[in-house]
């Protein structure tokens, strides 16, 4: 079931209808979050080019107002399965959040993520590492924050960022103090390696990994650049770093490529959405959160035999109870 459960009509309150309805606007919405979510999927990442991916498609859609309905109702059925996630305590969900500046990120989290209870869900943003943190190995800080069993955890910005801005900016590895006997050729490789086994390991035990690059045009990131200037309330997310970030334009979209390419796996695939055009962009995050959690069959626990007995007796007090 991937909504209420129907409901018998009684004289007047035409629930059946409504519940009927619904269940339809639900499986409608599961197709159509399949759909989308297959686009846009790259379990298999050899030959990838990330010019073969168009930063303004819309999969079709057209119609904007229609599309921020279909994600309301996607947010709804979000809320339902993240109820059941944390009733069945059996899997961890963990989102991961690659994109260049303006490409979306907060946006799309808080957008897709509204309806989710708080106490089920974290955020993780992963900025430049501390002293402590550069003392470990670099999944080190990571792997402390991975979501446990019936939990969502959200990483915006992530352990990639070690073959990202680090592989782009090299004299970063500087402050890391690796021997140096092990910073060769090829440490990208070993690193991609390493991620692999991770995740891995994460899948293995029930932590399921959806991976998003937000795919943005240069000339977009402009235009929003223009945008935060001209807005007050958006000043404080701008600074000349992130100029001077977009002459390496070409090093990170160069970097992006390699990354899925290396790290793209069925245990933990990449979603290459478009995101020029951030009502879709957040349409299609969610559709691909849908797709996933719909296929782990979630479903509330069922009592066992002494948990009946329990509540039995707990109706029988609030029955014969005095007040």
């Amino acid at each position: 079931m991937f909504c209420a459960p129907y409901k018998q009509k009684t004289a007047g309150d035409g629930a059946g209808l409504y519940y009927t309805c619904r269940a339809m606007k639900s499986k409608e919405l599961v197709r159509e979050a399949k759909q989308i979510a297959g686009s846009y999927r790259v379990s298999e990442g050899r030959g990838l080019r990330l010019k073969d991916y168009d930063p303004g498609d819309t999969n079709g859609l057209k119609d904007k107002k229609e599309a921020r309905k279909t994600l309301e109702r996607g947010v709804e059925l979000l809320s339902e399965f993240q109820e059941k996630l944390y009733a069945q305590d059996r899997w961890a969900l963990l989102l991961i959040f690659q994109a260049m500046d303006a490409a979306g990120k907060d946006g799309a989290v808080k957008h897709v993520m509204s309806g989710i209870n708080p106490q089920g869900c974290s955020v993780t943003a992963f900025k430049a590492p501390s002293r402590e943190e550069l003392d470990h190995d670099y999944l080190w800080r990571a792997h402390k924050a991975i979501p446990e069993r019936g939990k969502i955890g959200i990483f915006n910005r992530s352990y990639y960022e070690e073959v990202l801005v680090v592989r782009v900016h090299q004299e970063l590895l500087g402050p890391q103090s690796l021997p140096q006997d092990l910073v060769g050729k090829d440490l990208w490789d070993q690193r991609f390696e390493d991620i692999n086994h991770f995740e891995r390991y994460l899948a293995r035990n029930g932590v399921v990994i959806l991976k998003f690059f937000l795919n943005l045009s240069k000339s977009e990131q402009k235009k929003r650049f223009l945008e935060r200037l001209e807005m007050p309330e958006k000043n404080w997310k701008f600074s000349m770093a992130d100029v001077k970030e977009r002459g390496c334009w070409r090093d990170y979209q160069k970097a992006y490529q390699e990354m899925i390419r290396n790290t793209a796996t069925k245990y933990a695939p990449w979603h290459v959405i478009p995101a020029d055009n951030k009502w879709f962009t957040r349409l299609a995050v969610a559709s691909v959160i849908i797709d996933k959690l719909r296929s782990l069959d979630l479903e509330f626990p069922e009592a066992d035999k002494d948990k009946r007995r329990e509540l039995a007796q707990v109706r029988k007090a609030l029955v014969e109870g005095k007040d």
